[in-house]
């Protein structure tokens, strides 16, 4: 890395759909505990818990607890499962972890100012697979929903960001390209085209999501921002690195 301060860069970490419980506690706890020789941050993108249980979530801090570099997170869809994830967001933030929901921190990392806006996100599909938000369960129909409103929350707080480097986190993708892998039948339902339109607008430099677990790491939005799909059955390991800069697209 040169020594010039303006192309200084930051490594960032990121994984998602760990999804804690008693059969893959302690998988991750080693590569975290030195995430310090490789990375400056750790985000975490959704599905942090199997079904967003109590002894899930205990299973969840013990693995994150005391890490070397900050934390910071949004829960997935499982995460709500057993209607918990208020509690789950409330115990990480009481062991550290910065947790985002339509908000927005900034680090200072590496002598960069770097904000990080997140959402879980939701369905809704894309262009050439649309949603269905007017049919099915009021379960589905609320997901469906989702992705558009959290979309407009994505942008509210890209827009609060004034940081050398914008990160997007969110559990759902917010493009196609992230998820050739599954079915296209499905692709409505792992995400929607308002976040990326909120990425493009917003300016963000990087956006991270998970969910699509059989889905493909790489892509980017129409804007040209890059995508990276980080769930962990897709990166393979405990978490991926990516050195960003403010004028350099990241590199895996």
């Amino acid at each position: 890395m040169p020594a010039d301060s303006a192309q200084r860069g930051i490594r960032i970490a990121a994984v998602a759909d760990t999804h804690l419980r008693p059969a893959v506690a302690g998988r991750f706890r080693p590569d975290f505990r030195r995430l310090a020789e490789h990375a400056d941050v750790l985000l975490l993108a959704g599905d942090l818990t199997e079904s967003g249980t109590h002894a899930e979530a205990d299973l969840l801090c013990a693995e994150i607890a005391d890490l070397p570099v900050p934390v910071v997170a949004v829960l997935g869809n499982h995460d709500h499962d057993h209607k918990l994830g208020f509690r789950i967001s409330a115990q990480l933030t009481d062991i550290g972890v910065h947790m985002l929901e339509g908000t927005a921190i900034t680090l200072e990392l590496n002598g960069i100012r770097v904000g990080i806006a997140g959402v879980m996100g939701g369905s809704g599909g894309f262009p050439d697979y649309p949603g269905t938000p007017d049919e099915g369960t009021e379960e589905h129909k609320a997901r469906m929903r989702r992705g558009p409103l959290d979309g407009l929350l994505l942008r509210q707080a890209l827009d609060t960001l004034d940081t050398d480097l914008r990160i997007a986190l969110m559990h759902f993708s917010p493009v196609v390209d992230t998820l050739v892998g599954e079915p296209p039948k499905i692709y409505p339902g792992l995400g929607c085209h308002a976040l990326a339109e909120a990425i493009d607008a917003g300016h963000a430099t990087l956006a991270l999501h998970g969910h699509a677990h059989n889905g493909t790491e790489i892509g980017c939005t129409a804007g040209g921002v890059p995508v990276r799909n980080v769930s962990h059955t897709v990166i393979g390991r405990a978490y991926a690195s990516y050195d960003v800069t403010p004028a350099v697209a990241p590199k895996p």
